[in-house]
């Protein structure tokens, strides 16, 4: 089916028109937007297209699935793609990062509320992943600023598809309210800074310290 995630009743479609088909057990949200927008060009409505679909979108879709889930007695498992854009801020990317960093706290709420229903919320946030996008194309220039990381290499799209695979079946069944980084270690630092003293330094202020 073909549905506007933006719209109030977009969500509630989408799940509506799965469920007739067949009860829904696991629910991903990846539906998402990245514009590159100057902080001094934003306006109402860049902004709420951006967290319509980014946050609003997946949590009124979570909301239709539990209530559905609940009322047949089903155990159900929602995965929210968010990214690392969470953590950190980008140029032109604030309505982005905010609705990322909103998403992670929707999937807390929405697995401490729907935890005694047997529903588990989790999210996984990919590093830059390499998808040949045409419609969110990158410069070779920006991929090799974000990608990065103690791993090595760019990610690929299995690399997400396992993680959330994993993450929302039964192996992972004692697992809510948490974000999965598949990143290759990116967040947990900065790669690309140099060293700011040299093993040399190191050596000489240690004698001196002595």
């Amino acid at each position: 089916m073909v549905s506007d995630l933006r719209t109030p009743d977009g969500p509630e479609d989408m799940v509506a028109e799965a469920w007739s088909v067949a009860p829904v057990d696991v629910l991903v949200n990846s539906a998402g937007v990245y514009p590159a927008t100057p902080f001094l060009s934003l306006d109402a409505g860049s902004w709420d297209s951006v967290l319509h679909l980014n946050t609003r979108a997946p949590l009124l879709a979570t909301v239709a699935l539990a209530r559905r889930a609940v009322e047949s007695g089903r155990r159900a498992s929602v995965v929210n793609i968010s990214s690392g854009a969470a953590l950190r801020a980008r140029p032109g990317a604030a309505p982005y990062s905010t609705s990322k960093a909103a998403l992670e706290m929707v999937t807390k709420a929405s697995a401490l509320e729907l935890g005694p229903y047997g529903i588990r919320v989790n999210a996984v946030a990919p590093g830059f992943v390499t998808v040949n996008s045409t419609a969110n194309p990158v410069t070779e220039e920006y991929a090799a600023a974000v990608s990065g990381n103690p791993l090595g290499r760019r990610g690929e799209p299995d690399d997400i598809a396992r993680a959330v695979v994993w993450i929302a079946g039964e192996e992972a069944a004692w697992i809510t309210g948490e974000t999965l980084r598949v990143d290759g270690g990116s967040s947990a630092g900065a790669m690309n800074l140099p060293l700011h003293w040299t093993p040399r330094s190191m050596s000489e202020s240690g004698n001196r310290d002595n």
